[in-house]
């Protein structure tokens, strides 16, 4: 079944060439179904590639998604045409002020890594997102700077800086084989990594309620479950494209910033040769099982959500 995207959005042409099953929104209210309704909270500066991964993983399932794009209020990109941001996304406080649900919601990272959390220009307004996810969210994902935002906002638990960049593929351990957000997850594996900041498992233990599912003994603890909170956390980053780390490193090696070569990324780690992804599969995996964990447990009538924490179809 397919993701339903703006024809005009640019992921809709990408993703139908690649396979993925897409629809226009027309085409999807002659459906007699109740689509899932996802919301995509972008924070990334390039956020067109960013739509596009995230779009390619929650549309590989067998369900129909309402993607919906959602942007910070009054922070405006610099990296993204204004044309794109004002005919695809919405504005949290427009999102806010409709009082409409959605079944799932992705809250992406963001290149602020540095800065403390009540640094950020826009973290007062980020604080009500969280709150609101209570109340008008089934199901939320955290990915990397928003789910260590989430966990900081709900559990107190801070991000520290690491003393050089995490930056490669680096070997995951399935901590939890039988949570269902890991059917299907091998026991060892490998996923992108490309942060200045980490979580420390002995601080996420001490907080009650969160459970870490996948961890690494190098670049420590990586998705985390908070089911009080009807939410998950990822430090890393499944959802990379092929080139991601590549077109980071490149970047950074232009810039002439100190930058090692992404470990375990590119055959014999030389740069010189294509890289190769080896973590599409659980990538898929991942998302897709959240998908399903959302349908299997979202009220059907989409105006309950936040009525019943433990509200079921």
């Amino acid at each position: 079944m397919p993701v339903t995207l703006p024809e005009t959005l640019p992921a809709f042409d990408i993703l139908s060439r690649e396979g993925v099953m897409v629809m226009s929104p027309g085409r999807a209210a002659t459906q007699d179904i109740r689509p899932l309704r996802i919301g995509l909270l972008n924070l990334m500066p390039k956020k067109i590639q960013t739509e596009n991964q995230f779009a390619r993983l929650i549309g590989a399932t067998p369900l129909q998604i309402d993607f919906q794009l959602i942007r910070m209020t009054d922070h405006e990109t610099k990296n993204t045409a204004a044309e794109h941001m004002e005919a695809f996304y919405r504005p949290f406080a427009e999102v806010e002020a409709s009082g409409e649900k959605f079944d799932g919601l992705i809250i992406t990272g963001a290149p602020i890594e540095h800065l403390d959390f009540a640094q950020v220009t826009y973290w007062d307004e980020m604080q009500r997102v969280f709150d609101w996810t209570q109340t008008h969210v089934h199901s939320t994902f955290g990915v990397c700077w928003g789910g260590m935002a989430m966990i900081y906002h709900f559990h107190g638990v801070r991000k520290h800086l690491l003393n050089a960049k995490a930056f490669g593929c680096f070997r995951h351990q399935n901590r939890v084989p039988a949570s269902p957000f890991l059917r299907g997850f091998s026991d060892d594996f490998v996923i992108p990594v490309s942060r200045w900041t980490e979580m420390r498992q002995d601080e996420i233990d001490a907080a009650p309620g969160l459970v870490t599912l996948l961890g690494s003994d190098e670049v420590g603890p990586c998705l985390i479950e908070d089911a009080g909170h009807r939410a998950l956390y990822i430090f890393n980053h499944f959802e990379y494209d092929t080139g991601t780390l590549k077109e980071e490193y490149d970047r950074d090696v232009a810039a002439g910033k100190p930058i090692n070569v992404p470990i375990n990324y590119y055959p014999s780690d030389d740069p010189a040769r294509p890289p190769l992804n080896r973590w599409r599969s659980h990538a898929h995996l991942l998302y897709g099982n959240w998908i399903n964990e959302i349908y299997q447990t979202t009220p059907f009538r989409i105006e309950e959500i936040g009525l019943d924490p433990v509200a079921g179809r």
